[in-house]
């Protein structure tokens, strides 16, 4: 089996669309020998921010000279991407290697008569068998979708940690925050410590759940908060944050991710990472800030120079997600005047999201997000309350946003993470941005 192969086997022998629950996956697991077992794990839900707190948590481990696995999803560009060992994704070939272990077993399982797993089940078991395989003894585990019935809740880990709730995946997690919050308390389990970062109504979903488990819970605001309000770092795209754990440490850090938002994850990052230090020495405080400060997570308000053009790359595809880019772009970018692309989903409630997004002087380039899910570009610059036009490709669309793009204005490339592989791959080519 060859790389394109294994992506090949994963994409077409799966299960079709999302088929949340986890009886697929245990037997999968089971016939693996259950890898997931073989390490220490920390579990990462909620609805936005993540994937950002996973990524720091596994940063900070790796700095204290842990061995550290990561798993998240989606992927920006290659499959490689979803499955981390230290500072580096894992090689092609160690990707083919663990779906080829995977793939034997899904073929033995479909030969006695049993249900195929999904694709994400089969990478999420390909990530457990790999992080076993390299010995491993942290890893940090994204969700990949609500968290009760994902299929990386077959994991007990040291903490667990939930960043906010809102409105997202209605389709699978429910039609009120107090839904969804039962999902994403889904993941805490029978006397593990929780972190979260959620307000109430889903606070108190969170709170009931942890009690029920024998679980304790720290609560943004309650447990460990913000002490400052975020001043700007020593480099652009920087700001520095003070985490306290209530009656307890203070941490001060160098945070290379922008907006209030990542102030509140970084906080949720450090709390958990003084829990797991409670028992593991090697978390020091010095560890803690070169862990925060090295951190790495493209494609989140990533802000970039195109020759003289001011980028901002943002996977907002969400209400949520929108009004916090909002916020942060106004916190780094004041009223900067802004051209944008503009790609979204069609099972997004995009009719929120472009009334929060646009003014009436943002020009705004709509483009098709590549996958059959995307929305129609025509629609959606028919209903947006500024200048807008629409284009047939990513690129194409691109190409319309720097070549209107005028002095001091910011380009904004916003919306489904889908599309971020050929955003990216035309920078490089294009303005020569190979560090993004």
């Amino acid at each position: 089996m060859t790389y394109n192969e294994a992506v090949y086997y994963l994409e077409h022998a799966s299960v079709f669309g999302v088929q949340l629950g986890l009886e697929r996956i245990r037997k999968l697991l089971e016939r693996l020998g259950n890898p997931q077992n073989a390490y220490k794990t920390i579990h990462v839900t909620g609805t936005n921010g993540k994937g950002s707190v996973t990524a720091m948590i596994a940063s900070v481990l790796t700095e204290a000279g842990i061995r550290t696995g990561r798993y998240t999803s989606p992927h920006l560009e290659e499959y490689t991407e979803r499955i981390h060992l230290d500072d580096n994704d894992i090689s092609r070939e160690a990707f083919t290697e663990a779906v080829g272990k995977v793939s034997h077993v899904v073929e033995c399982m479909a030969a006695e008569g049993l249900e195929r797993p999904t694709e994400f089940e089969m990478i999420t078991a390909a990530a457990f068998w790999y992080f076993a395989k390299e010995k491993v003894e942290y890893a940090v585990i994204e969700v990949g979708l609500g968290g009760l019935l994902d299929s990386t809740n077959v994991i007990v880990p040291v903490v667990s940690v939930i960043t906010n709730v809102s409105m997202d995946h209605m389709k699978y997690c429910g039609n009120t925050i107090e839904e969804i919050a039962v999902q994403k308390a889904g993941i805490i389990k029978e006397g593990v410590p929780v972190v979260t970062t959620a307000q109430q109504p889903a606070l108190s979903i969170i709170a009931k759940t942890a009690y029920e488990k024998h679980s304790r819970l720290y609560a943004a605001g309650y447990s460990f908060d913000i002490v400052n309000e975020g001043s700007k770092g020593k480099k652009w795209g920087e700001q520095v944050v003070t985490v306290q754990e209530k009656f307890g440490y203070s941490i001060t850090a160098s945070l290379p991710l922008m907006g209030q938002h990542q102030r509140m994850n970084s906080a949720a990052s450090i709390m958990a990472l003084l829990l797991i230090a409670r028992h593991d020495k090697r978390l020091t405080c010095t560890a803690l800030q070169r862990g925060i400060a090295n951190v790495r997570w493209p494609g989140r308000f990533q802000i970039l120079k195109a020759g003289e053009v001011d980028v901002v790359i943002d996977g907002a595809h969400n209400p949520a997600g929108i009004d916090t880019f909002c916020k942060t772009y106004e916190e780094v970018f004041a009223n900067r005047k802004r051209v944008f692309l503009f790609s979204v989903l069609a099972d997004k409630d995009y009719t929120q999201m472009v009334q929060k997004l646009f003014y009436q002087d943002d020009y705004v380039i709509c483009a098709p997000a590549p996958t059959p899910r995307t929305a129609d570009p025509k629609e959606i610059a028919a209903i947006l309350p500024c200048r807008a036009d629409w284009t047939e490709s990513i690129e194409d669309g691109l190409n319309e946003v720097f070549s209107s793009v005028k002095d001091n204005q910011v380009v904004c490339i916003i919306g489904s993470l889908y599309i971020q592989g050929r955003v990216r791959r035309y920078l490089r080519t294009r303005y020569g941005l190979c560090q993004i």
